[in-house]
């Protein structure tokens, strides 16, 4: 199953219609489907919507959808420190998580920790294991853009003073306990949602 990010909306690309949801889902049919149309029509709205395409083959409707989309890999982490409580980055008016591009010749793994420790001036010590990868669409300078992350759960300290990267509009990092939790969700991204429900439950 892919969960696709197209501002306030997901597009579900699956073989079945998820179970225990109670959201309700529009269908979209592949046939005449113009991807770039219905992801520039979606973008300007803020209005949280579900899309759900059926299908037998999730890889090759993924693949042939996002075909003539540019597509950007990047990392990042959802970081726990030895009270249990999680990191997160205050950046343009929302609370996130740390992540950025994987550099040419970089390893996903070795990004995720870099693009960790550059925008919360903190040191990674151990990468715990995989959460999954997140697809969100955007449009840059009139280009619809892929952006695919990979989410490492990770361990860090912490004794370290926290350092917003400022230069990445990042105002604030702070350490978040599981009952604080709400305050992120209340003012956070779909797609983060979806990260921290992997690991909090």
């Amino acid at each position: 199953m892919y969960r696709i990010y197209i501002n306030q909306a997901v597009l579900i690309i699956s073989e079945s219609v998820p179970a225990a949801s109670t959201k309700a889902y529009r269908q979209v049919e592949l046939e005449g489907l113009d991807f770039v149309h219905f992801c520039k029509h979606l973008i300007p709205k803020d209005s949280v919507s579900s899309y759900l395409i059926l299908t037998k083959d999730v890889d090759r409707v993924f693949n042939t959808l996002t075909s003539s989309i540019k597509i950007i890999k990047a990392a990042g982490g959802l970081v726990k420190n030895e009270k249990g409580e999680y990191l997160f980055i205050f950046r343009r008016g929302k609370w996130d998580l740390p992540k950025g591009k994987v550099e040419i010749g970089e390893g996903v793994k070795e990004a995720a920790m870099r693009e960790v420790e550059e925008e919360c001036g903190i040191k990674v010590k151990q990468i715990d294991y995989k959460i999954g990868e997140t697809y969100h669409v955007y449009e840059f300078h009139a280009e619809l853009i892929v952006k695919q992350t990979t989410w490492y759960a990770m361990y860090a300290a912490s004794e370290f003073v926290l350092v917003p990267q400022m230069e990445e509009d990042i105002t604030e990092v702070r350490w978040f306990e599981t009952a604080e939790l709400d305050l992120v969700f209340q003012n956070t991204y779909p797609l983060i949602r979806e990260v921290i429900g992997h690991v909090v439950h």
